[in-house]
């Protein structure tokens, strides 16, 4: 019994394998097998209808779906006989077998789900639109208008999707989250901005006509998706006036205008947030993103002030759990800004001894590797990053001790170990750990290749570990080393990356400018060219304001590099600078 099992399970790979190869008389052959010791197999029997279609052979194909249809009476098959006669540029005869499907449906709706799914295989949306609609005039309890609305976007009628999706989120607002999902892919891949701009207008008809709060939080999901978080802001807003429950979603708001590097945004709304609530969870998420976004644009003669705000803040609101974030934010900013590592590990430890979940637990522990890291205790650091691993297995948190971890090999110059994680990681969930280690994979592997002795990559690890430490200036030094050592050779494209992002950092604009120059001139087909045009983008539009000279760049990158993780975003940005779009 069990060699049985095992030969028909090899013979229907072998069908498979040369339906996938495309010779079609071989396939054919194995699928009619197969369905002779499983008559009842539908995949079996469709894959072999369409071998004969292939070859065709449509007499044998439609021999076989009337016998079927016949046996088994089943309302797809006269979708299936249709679709015979269409591949014989039978357009009659098969509109005929069409009608006969829509016909079964009115007379038993429940004969919808089959013939619907027939007819959309066959890209046949016109019909499977008509089927949906036939069984809901039916049988009026059958809702259908999230199929109707994927329909009306794949037949162009995005007017018809729009409202049919909108209609069906007020109506069923446990199917907004998969119905704002569909509406997102258009909005990626909405190249002339009619789609975002006919959403935009339906949203906010029905903010105006409506006085239920639901629209409200649509329209600023919208925004938000668009980065627009001043409009999106506006909305939620609104939204608190009426229902002053809860300032969550402005919190949460604030963090991914925080994300999106719109810091201006971010302080507004936090500051809003002060003002309007007495919720101690609410406020040290407020003032944790503050002090942060502080800390971000902090010269050295701020850290004095900015060090006695948080202690102020934590002298104010008390050490316990709920004040965890501030309390790892001065540790960090002791140990990272003020050089003060041994006061930095202080406050974790101060922190340990608190009562905290698994997940705050390894919060203070990655803080706490963190620490060791930058003091160059690096087996210590791994230590704590592989109890995070174990504690948190398969969840973001362990992912990201996972790069941390791979990122200390790195530092440690331990390429061989550290392109083995690096490697493992390039597959992981998260969309930023992914991309982060396919970067050091990239860099360990190419620069390995091209210099087997590793040198090279050994001094730039070394400039790598000091930006990770918070010295920039040494590090402009490493790179610029490297670079008179190196020239032409494979480190220098990104050398030239690393000293552009420095350079934006510290807001020498035109410095960065000349590092993607030159990797824009002399390393042109190389794996950082999309970095270097959209990086160079950025700055002419959003930090220089020179429009005109950031709409060449964006432009390459849409027509030369449609693979880049950035292609989406420049598309974005060139409409908007051209004046496509009025979002």
């Amino acid at each position: 019994m069990s060699f049985s099992l095992f030969s028909f399970a090899q013979n229907e790979q072998l069908a498979q394998y040369y339906y996938d190869k495309g010779d079609f008389e071989k396939a054919k052959m194995g699928y009619e097998e197969l369905l002779l010791n499983v008559p009842q197999n539908t995949p079996y029997f469709l894959r072999t209808v369409d071998c004969y279609q292939q070859l065709k052979q449509f007499e044998s194909a439609e021999k076989a779906i009337q016998t079927r249809l016949n046996k088994y009476n089943q309302g797809n098959l006269l979708v299936e006989l249709g679709y015979n006669f269409q591949l014989q540029k039978n357009e009659a005869k098969a509109k005929i077998f069409y009608d006969q499907a829509l016909d079964r449906i009115k007379k038993n709706p429940n004969e919808v789900y089959g013939i619907a799914t027939s007819f959309e295989k066959k890209v046949l949306l016109k019909y499977a639109l008509k089927s949906y609609q036939t069984a809901s005039a039916v049988e009026p309890q059958f809702n259908f208008n999230y199929q109707n609305g994927l329909l009306y976007g794949q037949l162009g009628n995005t007017e018809m999707m729009i409202s049919t999706f909108l209609d069906e989120s007020y109506a069923t607002p446990q199917n907004s989250i998969m119905i704002q999902n569909q509406l997102s892919r258009f909005m990626s891949d909405d190249s002339d901005g009619n789609f975002n701009e006919m959403l935009r207008k339906g949203l906010i008809l029905r903010v105006q006509k409506s006085q239920d709060l639901f629209w409200n939080r649509y329209l600023s999901w919208f925004y938000v998706q668009q980065k627009e978080f001043s409009k999106a802001f506006i909305q939620e807003k609104a939204i608190y006036k009426r229902n002053s429950e809860s300032l969550s979603n402005i919190v949460n708001l604030a963090h991914l205008a925080v994300e999106e590097d719109d810091q201006e945004m971010a302080v507004e709304i936090l500051e809003f947030v002060l003002e309007n609530t007495k919720d101690l969870e609410l406020l040290i998420q407020a003032h944790t993103y503050l002090i942060s976004i502080k800390i971000e644009k902090a010269k050295e003669k701020d850290f004095a002030n900015i060090n006695a705000e948080i202690e102020g803040l934590l002298a104010e609101y008390e050490i316990s759990p709920f004040t965890l974030s501030l309390q790892l934010i001065q540790a960090h900013f002791v140990a990272f800004n003020l050089k003060n590592p041994e006061q930095g590990r202080a406050i974790i430890k101060k922190a340990l001894d608190l009562r905290l979940d698994d997940y705050k637990v390894a919060q203070v522990k990655m803080e706490l590797a963190d620490i060791l890291l930058f003091e160059e205790k690096f087996n210590q650091a791994l230590i704590y990053y592989s109890q995070i691993e174990m504690d948190l297995k398969n969840d973001v948190v362990a992912h990201e001790a996972s790069l941390k971890a791979a990122k200390t090999s790195y530092f440690k110059t331990d390429f061989v170990w550290a392109l083995k994680q690096f490697k493992e990681l390039k597959s992981a969930n998260t969309q930023l750990i992914a991309n982060d280690a396919l970067e050091y994979f990239l860099l360990i592997n190419d620069n390995t290749v091209a210099d087997s002795t590793q040198t090279a990559l050994k001094e730039f690890a070394k400039g790598d570990y000091l930006l990770y430490q918070n010295r920039n200036q040494e590090a402009i030094a490493q790179f610029q080393s490297i670079l008179k050592k190196y020239k032409g050779q494979e480190i220098e494209a990104v050398t030239l990356l690393r000293l552009g992002k420095i350079y934006e950092k510290t807001a020498d604009y035109n410095l960065a400018l000349s590092q993607y120059q030159e990797i824009i001139d002399h390393h042109n087909d190389g794996i950082y060219i999309d970095e270097a045009l959209f990086f160079s983008a950025e700055i002419y539009n959003k930090k220089l304001k020179e429009a005109d000279k950031a709409k060449p760049l964006y432009e390459k990158i849409i027509f030369n590099h449609e693979d880049s993780i950035y292609f989406v975003e420049a598309r974005k940005s060139f409409r908007q600078l051209r004046g496509d779009t009025n979002l």
